[in-house]
């Protein structure tokens, strides 16, 4: 990053209100109507009368109070009325995924796929935000990882599933492009091998958000679902990478399939078997490909 890069992060910082002070601006009943008001608006900016209206507040002097406290940090002005800032959604998101105001708690369901290690049933449960797939025989875990409440409303369990693979997805590819799913902050990725670790691998992907802290683990061979040349070698075989929920591809939840080749520097293969047909990716300590060979692996 050059320095005036961060000089320039830094002032925006400074600039910046206290935490404190920005939760206390949105801890407002009529606030948060306002901004949902302007989230589900189909045209924007949204004059003042219109704005009004849709709140239903009747003193005009009172909500126009409310609204100037969300100016410019939650809410812009424009001469064609009042637009949602990113901010202001980021709150209205936040408050419609449930991530503050509910605390579901739902049965364990079985999931599609087989245990990679025994064979037995999969079955998926959540506790405190995080969606948690086990084999149901052996206990080997096939991901854990957070899941906000608003993901589970209105969903069947097998629409839930689908929903939690297609989110590990796009949260882990993006980590290990080095883009922090929750901030867009830097994305600092390094390989861990060994300790306590939920996933039940002894070889992992550990992503840590410079600025935010956003922690996120996995398998190493996690990585691969985003890359190309293994989805397209599924597709020579017919298959659609993305249709199969990433439990069920021994290679993103298991260790067995990966090697250690060295550590300094790092370079880690991971073997994909389809049929007869074994493609080994290789890759460095940036999770980055650096090559790939397809063999034959039959008799």
């Amino acid at each position: 990053m050059s320095r005036a890069r961060e000089d320039a992060g830094e002032d925006a910082d400074a600039a910046g209100v206290e935490p404190a002070e920005a939760f206390g601006v949105v801890a407002n009943e009529t606030r948060l109507d306002i901004l949902e008001a302007l989230w589900r608006a189909e045209e924007r900016p949204v004059s003042f009368s219109d704005l009004h209206d849709d709140v239903e507040m009747r003193d005009s002097a009172q909500f126009n109070y409310h609204l100037q406290q969300l100016t410019d940090q939650f809410v812009t002005k424009t001469d064609d009325g009042y637009d949602l800032r990113h901010a202001g959604a980021q709150v209205v998101r936040a408050v419609r995924a449930g991530t503050f105001t509910r605390q579901p708690d739902i049965d364990p369901f079985t999931v599609e796929g087989a245990c990679t290690r025994c064979g037995g049933g999969l079955e998926a449960s959540y506790a405190d935000e995080q969606f948690c797939i086990e084999c149901v025989d052996c206990g080997k875990s096939h991901g854990e990882y957070e899941f906000p409440p608003g993901g589970l409303v209105d969903r069947t369990d097998e629409e839930t599933a689908t929903a939690f693979d297609e989110r590990v997805r796009h949260l882990h590819c993006l980590a290990a492009d080095g883009v922090c799913p929750s901030c867009a902050g830097r994305i600092h990725t390094e390989i861990v091998r060994g300790g306590d670790c939920c996933l039940d691998v002894s070889l992992r992907a550990e992503h840590v958000c410079e600025r935010c802290r956003n922690e996120l683990c996995s398998p190493v061979g996690l990585v691969l679902l985003d890359e190309s040349v293994v989805s397209a070698f599924y597709e020579d075989h017919g298959i659609d990478l993305s249709s199969r929920p990433y439990w069920t591809l021994p290679w993103c939840v298991d260790d067995e399939y990966t090697t250690v080749e060295g550590t300094d520097p790092w370079r880690v293969t991971i073997d994909v078997v389809l049929a007869e047909d074994c493609l080994t990716v290789t890759l460095d300590g940036d999770l980055n490909v650096v090559d790939s060979e397809c063999v034959s692996c039959g008799g």
